[in-house]
């Protein structure tokens, strides 16, 4: 069964920063290298997806619960925003998500957590299923790709002249919702990116039709798992996304160490992909490189696995 998801419109991104710009600060920039980092990790929840989570939620009659599900940083964007804006929520996450998430997520008394399955896709299904609220997806959804796009409205007084912009491509949500912003503005290019473990929209964007595909380990976990079937995001990405590139386990680990020791920048694995594609010399730049950093919830043991593995590499 395909939802009717209305499709997000240019107009619906001001709404969405009013709502929350009202809430958040900006995160900050660092500019101390080649490239810049719009470091979303600095956001209460952990990560950019409390954007996205505030511009849905904000405005639900009074009563209202929401129901979603999340590999494990949207549920903490929607159980912050929750929290700010008195609503309760169900939150469906896989039985096997990140320890780190899910320790955050149980420490909300206004959610309930569900945990299902081994994979994102099952945890979507089952919170699909529910009928006990109304169901904020982490990506297919029009307030949802347009809170997400306020990362663009704080790039505007941030960072001068062209700009490429990297981000994460799981669902699609947060290239959506760039790729509506920078569609109104020439000198801005916009660039997803995939763990080679999970192909789900480059392949489903290639083919002109949903796509199921295998999705194997990675550490990104939070940009795993197939697509909702008619998810309005793939055709948002074709339209105004640059181009969709892929990076290996080995250098999103790179990329990982890259940001601790020269940056001082705690990053989870789907954060680093912007900068393992950039490092690794697979986005075609004009203007200045804006890697957004999109979340630090890396479980400790995670990230001590992947900093033991070499010595920082200070390239």
């Amino acid at each position: 069964m395909i939802r009717s998801v209305r499709v997000p419109r240019v107009d619906d991104l001001a709404t969405a920063w009013q709502r929350v710009s009202a809430v958040l600060r900006p995160s900050p920039v660092d500019s101390t290298g080649t490239v810049l980092l719009k470091l979303e990790t600095a956001q209460p929840s952990g990560s950019f997806k409390v954007r996205g989570a505030i511009a849905a939620m904000t405005g639900l009659p009074a009563g209202t619960e929401v129901v979603t599900a999340s590999a494990g940083n949207h549920g903490l964007g929607v159980a912050t925003a929750s929290a700010l804006l008195g609503i309760r929520a169900t939150v469906v996450v896989p039985g096997n998500a990140s320890p780190a998430k899910v320790a955050k997520l149980k420490a909300f008394e206004n959610v309930t957590l569900v945990q299902v399955g081994t994979s994102y896709d099952e945890a979507e299904q089952h919170a699909l299923s529910l009928t006990d609220g109304v169901y904020v997806s982490p990506y297919n959804d029009p307030d949802v790709i347009a809170g997400q796009a306020t990362i663009g409205y704080e790039l505007d007084s941030q960072v001068d002249g062209p700009m490429t912009v990297v981000c994460a491509v799981g669902g699609g949500g947060l290239a959506s919702g760039l790729g509506l912003w920078a569609s109104q503005r020439a000198d801005v290019r916009i660039v997803g990116v995939e763990s080679a473990a999970s192909l789900a929209m480059s392949e489903t964007v290639k083919a002109g039709h949903d796509v199921k595909v295998t999705v194997g380990e990675t550490l990104a976990d939070g940009i795993t798992g197939n697509l909702e079937p008619g998810s309005v995001t793939v055709g948002l990405i074709a339209e105004h996304v640059h181009s969709l590139v892929t990076v290996t386990e080995p250098e999103l680990r790179h990329a990982i160490r890259h940001l601790a020791a020269n940056h001082g920048v705690l990053a989870e694995g789907s954060a680093a992909v912007p900068v393992a594609a950039l490092l690794a010399g697979k986005v075609d730049v004009a203007g200045r490189a804006v890697a957004i950093v999109s979340g630090r919830n890396i479980s400790l043991p995670a990230l001590a696995d992947v900093l033991a593995e070499e010595p920082p590499n200070r390239a």
